[in-house]
């Protein structure tokens, strides 16, 4: 699960850390799929694809947006890596106030944004007698290709 933090012509951005289960999965092999689901329309859109690592630029400028308690979270966690107790990230966010009173939180080395490039989506819209609606584009040498999927 990410939190989808923009959208342009190339793709869904999201961030996290490059070195926690989801940074290492996706450097073993870098294809996603993302799934927005909305209950009361009773609607949801699938988007799978490749997944590649945005610029530092882009990352740095959306760190630097972000507020000052989550930059230094970011350094204080080593997201998805095991540690004995709260006191450890507490002991680790005090640490990175204090190296950074005054001044800036730069972003870690090991922070970053993604890209999920779309190859195909599926829109799915729920109907009476599960005779939902299914139609998937695909992207083929520059365009996209709709097709009907059986529910």
């Amino acid at each position: 699960m990410v939190l989808l933090k923009g959208l342009d012509r190339r793709g869904f951005i999201f961030y996290t850390n490059y070195e926690s289960r989801k940074g290492r999965e996706l450097a073993e092999s870098p294809h996603a799929a993302a799934v927005f689901w909305w209950d009361k329309l009773g609607r949801q859109v699938r988007v799978e694809g490749r997944v590649e690592k945005i610029s530092a630029r882009e990352s740095d400028e959306y760190f630097e947006a972000r507020g000052r308690e989550s930059c230094l979270g970011a350094w204080a966690s080593r997201q998805s890596k095991v540690i004995p107790g709260r006191k450890t990230l507490e002991r680790r966010y005090g640490e990175a106030s204090r190296r950074f009173e005054g001044s800036r939180v730069p972003r870690p080395p090991y922070w970053g944004g993604y890209r999920l490039i779309p190859q195909s989506m599926e829109f799915w819209q729920g109907r009476e007698n599960r005779l939902h609606d299914r139609i998937r584009f695909t992207r083929r040498a520059g365009s996209w290709k709709r097709e009907r999927l059986s529910p």
